[in-house]
């Protein structure tokens, strides 16, 4: 194998980790808010799955199809956010961190403000903006850390075999 194709690899291996690890840190915040307001982190659940418009695929099972939409979008992100990742290598890590952080925040304002408003305006009111922004906050450091350990446990193993 190429080494660009290893890179290549290698990027969308840790961009499904990261995104996945993204996806988590935001259904556990939404459940830990949930818990402490009396909420149902399941309606949100519901709630992906009416606004990408395919309950009717599951109507038994809107929560296990939101879970999955919503993780499968997360899997994306995440890619995006390893390539971009990638090609800022002149940035230092905590520059990789403040962007990474600041796609996610883009992310969350074009999706609250243009996508969602559009689609299923509903869905916008289900929690608070700060609650949801803190969200898309907390996937942004979770990429981000994932991805600084796995570039770095990658350099680890590169190591010895460039000297």
């Amino acid at each position: 194998m190429t080494k660009a194709r290893r890179e290549f690899s290698d990027i969308i291996k840790y961009g499904i980790l990261a995104g996945a690890a993204g996806g988590l840190a935001e259904i556990a915040w939404v459940s830990v808010y949930a818990a402490l307001t009396g909420g149902d982190a399941a309606v949100l659940a519901r709630g992906v799955t009416t606004a990408a418009g395919i309950s009717a695929l599951l109507p038994e099972a809107p929560v296990t199809l939101g879970i999955a939409v919503h993780m499968a979008l997360a899997v994306v992100l995440g890619v995006a956010v390893a390539m971009v990742w990638q090609s800022a290598r002149g940035l230092g890590t905590g520059g990789k961190y403040v962007m990474a952080i600041s796609m996610l925040a883009a992310v969350w304002a074009v999706n609250f403000f243009i996508v969602l408003p559009a689609l299923s305006p509903d869905f916008v009111h289900l929690v608070p903006y700060a609650v949801s922004l803190t969200s898309k906050l907390l996937f942004g450091v979770a990429v981000a850390e994932t991805l600084r350990r796995s570039v770095s446990a990658s350099e680890a193993v590169l190591q010895p075999q460039q000297r």
